[in-house]
């Protein structure tokens, strides 16, 4: 993240919110301040959930983080690769923020609630409908935000949900002729569907509402269907 970066591909028109006569930081110098590099993707987080990719400027997150334009431009080289970089912090910190879990080990009905309570957007990051949002408005403009997102925030979460289903398949929890890639749409889906709905925080006991709703469909027989 210290280093200046090329620009990634992808990035559309308007990528780049950076005068051609604002030359690039030598490489060398002082030491980078983590604190400094903090604020400034904290502020561009913040931004692209209040402003919008296309709207927001340097000018206003070097603002929003007390550093000056030369601070940022020594760390990223134009405004697409730092939205890259906000992006992949955010997913890193949700990860982080998982309980460390083996699933294998939990009761069937218990592995699968937890794999759904995980693919939660909104787990430890409450602007994330909003970055979702803006992200899909901006896919002509800028068509690479979306595929990052989906490269590095949906298809692992979606991912894990899948192989805790194929896991529970094996374990003969869960029927063979389940279509768990639906399975896993769906469940994904009803998060969206959720905040479309009612603009609010997921309700805590989501995860286990879904689950007891498709659990009767998905549990192989004798497995207990209403536990």
């Amino acid at each position: 993240m210290a280093k200046v970066k090329t620009t990634r591909s992808g990035g559309g028109a308007g990528e780049r919110d950076r005068s051609s006569s604002e030359p690039a930081a030598p490489a060398g110098g002082r030491p980078r301040d983590p604190a400094i590099e903090e604020a400034i993707i904290q502020a561009t987080r913040k931004r692209l959930a209040t402003d919008g990719y296309s709207s927001m400027t340097i000018g206003d997150i070097v603002a929003d983080a007390g550093v000056t334009r030369p601070t940022l431009y020594r760390r990223w080289a134009n405004k697409y690769d730092l939205v890259i970089d906000a992006l992949e912090y955010g997913l890193r910190k949700q990860r982080e923020a998982y309980p460390p879990l083996d699933l294998d080990q939990l009761p069937p009905r218990e592995a699968l609630v937890e794999a759904v309570r995980r693919l939660d957007p909104r787990y430890h990051n409450a602007r994330a409908m909003a970055l979702h949002g803006n992200f899909m408005a901006e896919v002509e403009r800028a068509p690479g935000l979306l595929e990052q997102l989906r490269e590095h925030g949906v298809r692992p979460r979606c991912e894990e949900l899948l192989m805790t289903l194929v896991s529970l398949q094996r374990r003969g929890a869960v029927r063979e002729e389940v279509d768990l890639d639906m399975v896993v749409t769906l469940c994904f889906g009803g998060y969206f569907g959720d905040y479309l709905r009612t603009g609010q925080e997921v309700p805590a006991d989501f995860a286990e509402r879904v689950v007891a709703t498709i659990w009767p469909m998905l549990a192989a027989d004798g497995v207990d269907r209403g536990a």
